[in-house]
């Protein structure tokens, strides 16, 4: 299922960024530590290489991703060009502050009064830019929801007088060539409903971590999930906890729902949908 979000405002959005870049020090890229390379935006790196801008890798809602998967993430990217990776929760405030340091490395002939250091936010929607924004500001300066897209335009503010920074609104590209980086994107609510089904949206993300993380399944669901598929999951999940229409089937769209909200709260445990191996072994199996 090939799935295209590409809201309107975006065209715009991306226009206007790429003239800020311009006038940018560091591009600040927040990702999904959960899925590093899937949330990655491509249009992201051909901006910043145009103006030969340094890139700070932020691995937000880290504490929601395997640990063992996030610090490969890391050292994979730690090793590119003009490159620096952490992971952190944007939600600690604590985390938040380390970032201007990370920036001030990275453009060590920017940030004094004469000449600010000039950073500038950016991600696809619904990673956590406002939230990372308000932490560095220590005030509800960017609104926050759990939708994509809630951010619109640019915003601009001064954290003291030698840097400043430019939120910017959530950025997708015209289209994801990869159909398991859109169920990825749908299942960590980068991607609105209104472009997705639930339930083939839970099915992919039941396979994914029936592959991956079977331990955490029986212990969130209380079931023997060996020789299950991701049909059979949700099937067992709606039998467990009784979800059912009113015709007496199993309600697999309430389920569905259930199911990717446990996920994207971390209710099943500390899960990351990619590894840098894995994302090999997906583009050497989309070539062949």
């Amino acid at each position: 299922m090939a799935i295209q979000w590409f809201p309107g405002h975006m065209t715009s959005a991306r226009k206007k960024a790429a003239e800020t870049m311009e006038f940018t020090d560091v591009v600040i890229e927040v990702l999904d530590a959960r899925l590093p390379a899937a949330s990655h935006n491509p249009m992201i790196d051909e901006m910043r290489l145009f103006r030969q801008r340094p890139n700070l890798k932020i691995l937000n809602k880290a504490d929601l991703a395997d640990p063992k998967a996030t610090q490969a993430w890391l050292n994979y990217f730690n090793k590119q060009p003009n490159t620096k990776a952490v992971a952190l929760s944007c939600k600690k405030a604590g985390d938040a502050k380390k970032i201007p340091g990370h920036c001030r490395k990275l453009a060590p002939h920017r940030g004094t009064h004469i000449k600010p250091l000039r950073m500038m936010i950016m991600g696809i929607p619904n990673v956590g830019k406002s939230t990372l924004m308000n932490a560095l500001l220590n005030r509800r300066a960017a609104k926050v929801g759990d939708e994509p897209a809630v951010t619109k335009n640019q915003q601009r503010f001064e954290l003291d007088p030698t840097m400043n920074i430019v939120d910017t609104p959530g950025m997708m590209w015209p289209r994801i060539e990869h159909d398991s980086d859109g169920f990825m994107l749908a299942a960590c609510h980068a991607i609105g409903r209104n472009a997705v089904i639930d339930e083939d949206i839970a099915t992919y993300l039941a396979d994914n971590l029936l592959a991956n993380y079977p331990d955490l399944l029986s212990t969130r669901y209380k079931t023997d999930v060996s020789d299950m598929d991701g049909v059979d999951l949700l099937e067992a999940i709606a039998k467990r906890r009784a979800y059912k229409r009113r015709d007496g089937l199993l309600d697999l769209e309430r389920t569905a729902m259930v199911f990717l909200t446990d996920f994207r709260h971390g209710s099943i445990g500390r899960i990351s949908l990619e590894t840098p191996d894995s994302r090999i072994a997906m583009l050497a199996g989309d070539e062949s």
